[in-house]
């Protein structure tokens, strides 16, 4: 259970260094400020629009592709604005899924190295190995011959 625990932590401060390591949290920043900036603008630009809280609902709608619809941007500006906050959010999203995709397959490889070493030593070290390490080390062989 401890051991689960310990990989769990692991692998959060991994996918945070990933972030941090890409840059995606510097653009995560950018964009949360832009996000709430865009909805004071259309607030103030829209007549639809009458608080920041439904600016704050617009933008949501907008950045997440949804538009309910219930709130329209009219004027150019706010129309010019909730195309960019289109693209600007298309991008994050992509960002993000690209840093995570990356995430899984470095950790993947890392298990593998580490199960390769492991295996390795244990090659290297056949004669210390008890009856049951040598049987482990066989089923091993025989399912990477058998490609499983």
């Amino acid at each position: 259970m401890q051991e689960n625990n310990k990989r769990r932590h692991r692998y959060r401060r991994l996918l945070l260094h990933s972030f941090k390591y890409t840059g995606a949290s510097k653009i995560l920043g950018g964009y949360l400020i832009f996000f709430f900036l865009v909805a004071a603008v259309i607030t103030l630009l829209e007549p639809g629009i009458a608080n920041y809280g439904d600016g704050l609902w617009f933008t949501f709608a907008v950045s997440t592709t949804v538009g309910f619809g219930d709130v329209t941007a009219v004027t150019l500006a706010g129309r010019i604005l909730t195309v960019i906050l289109s693209i600007y959010s298309l991008g994050i999203v992509a960002i993000f899924t690209a840093v995570i995709t990356s995430f899984f397959m470095n950790i993947a490889k890392a298990q593998a190295s580490e199960s390769a070493a492991e295996f390795v030593d244990d090659l290297m070290h056949l004669t210390e190995l008890s009856k049951e390490e040598l049987q482990a080390v066989s089923d091993k062989v025989k399912a990477f011959v058998d490609g499983k």
